[in-house]
């Protein structure tokens, strides 16, 4: 250390004639290597918490947020916190009414990006909610809070959900062999192939899917369930659900961000907003049936979804969403 600061200051010798200044110039150098040396340490990676880690610090939250007690989470010196896209303080919101979480639990971490999520339900005084839950942790603290959580006696009238039904899902913990796995960039641009393909939706492929690929929205199973009724595809699978063009109506997917990718069990959770602008009313699916748009007015959908990959294709799709104001935009920043 002293060789090189002493080699960085003799290079500034040359240039300052005065001894007092020579050695002040190079104390100033020296506050200055450490200074931006210290600003790389704090913008790498966070590898100082890991799977175990971040599964405890996010089951530390959960205790703290049902036992109505913010101070026993870990928190990091400055905090943002949101509850359906609306930033709040700690303390408000869901803070001061659940009651409870209930027995179905899903962890997903990102170790490289200091992330973590969680999948349930949680209750309140009149009813039960299915909600997510992403969180930023920094040397073991949380430093964000983004809260989605699916109140359905908010929701339009015209959207329905059925009271959810979770079931766990062996894949979405199991590690992926490494020939299976593919790298974090193209684990998001598959996942951002299938917002493509969901967009504007015309029967156009932009990502591929497992051959047993299944989604769950908002707790219900939507694809190879034929007892839906509140689509006309139900039945089929995630690629030949999209191949019938059924979901023309989600005029836009907006302002998507991946903020966690677990590349050792095939993960990625992405957010983001589904936009109905409401003008299209009937239309003709590939197998000729002609059906009507299930939302004729402005609507946007907030999301927060995770994805399975396996061998490139998406194998599993678990999505929980809520209406938002129409057009509403995030206030995190977008991560891709």
């Amino acid at each position: 250390m002293i060789k090189l600061v002493n080699s960085t200051c003799s290079t500034i010798y040359w240039v300052v004639t005065s001894r007092g200044f020579r050695y002040l110039l190079c104390f100033q150098l020296i506050i200055s290597i450490l200074t931006i040396n210290a600003v790389n340490a704090n913008s790498l990676p966070n590898l100082d918490c890991n799977r175990e880690c971040l599964i405890t610090v996010t089951d530390t939250f959960l205790e703290g947020l049902v036992r109505h007690e913010p101070s026993v989470v870990p928190w990091a010196d400055r905090v943002r916190f949101t509850e359906n896209n609306v930033e709040l303080a700690i303390g408000d919101g869901i803070w001061g009414t659940i009651t409870g979480i209930d027995s179905y639990r899903l962890h997903v971490t990102d170790e490289q990006q200091g992330q973590a999520a969680f999948y349930g339900v949680l209750h309140e005084p009149n009813f039960s909610s299915l909600f997510s839950v992403r969180l930023k942790v920094e040397h073991g603290l949380i430093s964000e809070v983004e809260m989605v959580v699916l109140r359905t006696i908010y929701e339009p009238k015209s959207i329905v959900w059925p009271e959810p039904k979770l079931t766990h899902k062996s894949h979405f913990y199991a590690k992926l062999p490494l020939e299976s796995r593919r790298p974090r960039e193209r684990m998001i641009s598959i996942a951002d192939g299938y917002f493509d393909t969901l967009q504007l939706n015309d029967g156009t492929l932009f990502t591929k899917f497992h051959p047993d690929c299944n989604r769950v929205e908002n707790g219900t199973q939507t694809t190879h369930n034929s007892s839906v009724d509140f689509t006309a595809v139900g039945a089929l699978g995630c690629e030949e659900q999209f191949k019938q063009g059924n979901y023309r109506y989600d005029s836009a997917l907006r302002e998507r961000s991946f903020p966690l990718v677990d590349v050792e069990r095939g993960l990625v959770l992405a957010t983001g907003f589904i936009d109905h602008n409401g003008q299209l009313d009937e239309y003709s699916l590939a197998d000729g049936r002609v059906v009507k748009s299930p939302i004729r007015f402005p609507h946007s959908f907030y999301l927060m979804e995770l994805f399975k990959i396996v061998d490139g294709q998406i194998l599993q799709i678990e999505a929980v969403f809520v209406t938002v104001p129409y057009g509403m935009h995030t206030p995190w920043e977008i991560q891709r």
